[in-house]
Formats: structure tokens, sequence, C-alpha cells
């Protein structure tokens, strides 16, 4: 259940938001273990996962499109993360030359390559769901992934697809000392200095925002 994405950027907010959900489900007889809370992963929405986590309140960490929010969410000890394949593949489309003739060789397909081998590599546990898929060749790619979330209609394009799918991605077992902590001013420059991320980051919330204020207007009328 996703928290209002106006609250992205308020840490308090958005911690008493998901308190006030939590609670909803509890008095419906739903418990917290079934439920996780979505907050956009800005530097804010990650602290307030973090703080929500250490209640025993699970946390989905969206709009993920660097490897430093990766990191930093794995640092914070967020349940899940959802790192976005199609919309970093389609800024590179529109803003750069590339060419992909290869899924291996998609920047959004090599965003969650990285980030999955790198938690296998420093034994953290957050759980890792590739999402915003484009075409089937994204998901084939990403095959042994922790989770991925898929559209029906690539679900069907995938059922009709009889070729083998050979596992793409695993855990080899071996463990490294995780690296440092990364401080919030070098998120904050990473991101900052990477035009794709900063975009798609405000783009995503902004979208998040519209759906949001589309809802409160369907349901007040």
């Amino acid at each position: 259940t996703e928290v209002d994405a106006r609250l992205s950027f308020d840490t308090e907010a958005t911690i008493s938001k998901a308190e006030k959900l939590i609670g909803l489900y509890e008095d419906a007889g739903i418990g917290s273990d079934r439920v996780l809370i979505k907050v956009a992963a800005t530097w804010e929405g990650i602290r307030a996962a973090q703080k929500l986590e250490q209640h025993g309140i699970h946390c989905n960490a969206t709009l993920i499109f660097s490897f430093e929010q990766a990191c930093a969410c794995a640092d914070a000890g967020v349940f899940l993360i959802s790192p976005f394949v199609g919309r970093i593949t389609d800024w590179y489309t529109a803003n750069t030359d590339l060419v992909i003739q290869d899924p291996a060789h998609d920047p959004g397909v090599q965003s969650v390559t990285r980030i999955y081998n790198h938690f296998k590599a420093h034994g953290y546990g957050t759980v890792v769901m590739g999402a915003s898929f484009r075409n089937t060749g994204q998901v084939e790619a990403l095959s042994g992934c922790d989770r991925l979330t898929i559209s029906p209609d690539l679900l069907k394009q995938l059922e009709a697809d009889k070729k083998a799918l050979p596992r793409q991605l695993s855990d080899s077992g071996d463990r490294f000392a995780p690296p440092q902590t990364l401080s919030q001013s070098d998120f904050l420059l990473a991101n900052n200095q990477d035009p794709m991320v900063s975009e798609k980051l405000s783009d995503g919330i902004r979208r998040f925002v519209a759906d949001q204020e589309k809802l409160e207007a369907l349901l007040s009328g």
C-alpha cells in the first residue's frame, strides 16, 4: 500500500501515514505481516522505511533508478526494493544514441543485475524485485532475480514462449564485508550527478502524486 507521494520528502509524515495505514489494516483483521508499505526511495523516504522496519512494519522502496538508492535501502534494512528497468531504458533510448541489440546490454537490466550481485556478495537481506518491464527480453535477462513484477500482457507472451529459460542471476555464495554506509551528501550528490536518475525520480514522484490526486477526486465525487 502506497504512502501519499506528496510526503516523499517528509520522513516523519511518511512514518505517521504508514502507521495509520497499518492501523486500518489491523482494524480490518489483516496483520502487518501481510502488508508492504510502499515509499519513494528519496533520502527521506529511506529514513522513514528504516524506522518503520525497526518497528516491524515492512516496506517496499520504489522508484529505484540508481545503485546508490539501492545501497542506501540495504544499509537501512528495507525489506524489499523495486529497481525499475523499463523507465531507465526509456531515458537512454530517448536521450542518447544507444541501440540495444541484446537484453544483456540494456542499461535497465544492467542496473538490476549490478544491484542483485552486490546484495548477494555482501549478504544483504533486502529483496530485489525488478519492475517496469518493456519486453520479455528484459524479463528473461533477469531470470533468477529474487522477485519480478510483470504485467499481464508480458506474462501471456512468456507463457506462449516454449523455449528454454536459463537462469541468468544466481547467488554464488561468496561473501564479502559490506562497504562503508553512504552518507546523505554522497547519496544526494551521486543521484544529482546522473541526469537519468534525477529526472526519472522526479518524474516518478510527479506521476504518483497525479495518481493520488486523481484517486482523491474520484472518492470525493
